[in-house]
């Protein structure tokens, strides 16, 4: 009987390393409730102009949404303040906190992102962090592989700026951690969930094509904008894909994520110290 326990333990420790030694999931945290949100904010929500999103529209806990009309919400509902809005920051928070404490994997403090060619992995900015231009991201078809940017104070992009994802699938996430707030630019096409402790503001036809714009602790401002959380269900003719992951949320169906180093240390701990205590009986 201990000898079939062990094997198992073996095996059980075997397969771990196989789903998680070499995977390159960043283990990017599902956003719960919020990922049926387009735009959430905090204090509150101010629109101008005709501006459109796919996916419900939400507030917690201010209570002044202003401006739909003339802005348009579809595929969604309008949730200001209420249980569901309300639940949908704390599971935005807990995302939020999940990001910022990832190990960064390449430091780019003080470059800008226009021009940039990147690949899956953990982005660091001290400061400040700027796009001016295109930032292409390439998933480089891997299923599992995620993109997060970790910004220790402002997001702010240039006019007609935008952010391209190739390669991706319906597992792919797209996170930017905002320590402060987030500004996109005139005519910016986004993609990819903001996550922002403070304000986000879109200027005049600034785009967040396949994404979110999650505010925690003070007001979304839109102008004239386009927002998807689901790019299969509605691009706005863009022609843009996010490749069924429900916006770069990692796709429609979350699981809990779990990075494989944590899981492959607690096993082997786990392991280690049960066959100790086996060789003292």
């Amino acid at each position: 009987m201990k000898r079939l326990t062990t094997i198992c333990l073996v095996a059980a420790f075997a397969m771990a390393v196989l789903l998680y030694g070499s995977s390159t999931v960043l283990a990017a945290p599902q956003l719960g409730s919020a990922q049926s949100f387009a735009v959430l904010g905090a204090s509150k929500v101010t629109n101008t102009g005709p501006t459109t999103i796919y996916g419900d529209l939400g507030l917690y806990p201010g209570t002044s949404i202003t401006g739909f009309p003339p802005g348009q919400v579809s595929g969604g509902t309008i949730h200001g303040p209420d249980g569901v809005s309300q639940q949908a920051q704390v599971d935005a928070l807990t995302a939020y906190n999940t990001l910022k404490a990832l190990p960064f994997t390449t430091d780019l403090t003080g470059q800008d992102l226009g021009g940039m060619l990147l690949t899956p992995g953990v982005y660091k900015f001290d400061s400040s962090a700027g796009l001016t231009g295109a930032l292409t991201l390439d998933f480089l078809g891997n299923p599992n592989a995620d993109f997060v940017f970790q910004i220790g104070s402002t997001l702010t992009t240039a006019s007609a700026s935008s952010v391209n994802v190739v390669n991706g699938g319906s597992l792919s996430g797209v996170y930017w951690q905002v320590g402060s707030s987030a500004t996109l630019g005139t005519g910016t096409m986004f993609a990819g969930n903001i996550l922002a402790d403070q304000s986000i503001t879109l200027t005049t036809g600034a785009d967040i094509l396949c994404g979110r714009a999650i505010a925690l602790n003070a007001a979304v401002t839109l102008d004239t904008d386009k927002i998807s959380n689901n790019n299969t269900a509605q691009n706005f003719g863009s022609g843009r894909a996010d490749f069924g992951s429900y916006g770069f949320s990692g796709g429609g169906a979350p699981v809990v994520p779990v990075p494989g180093a944590i899981l492959l240390g607690s096993i082997g701990a786990g392991l280690v110290g049960w066959l100790r205590r086996r060789r003292t009986l």
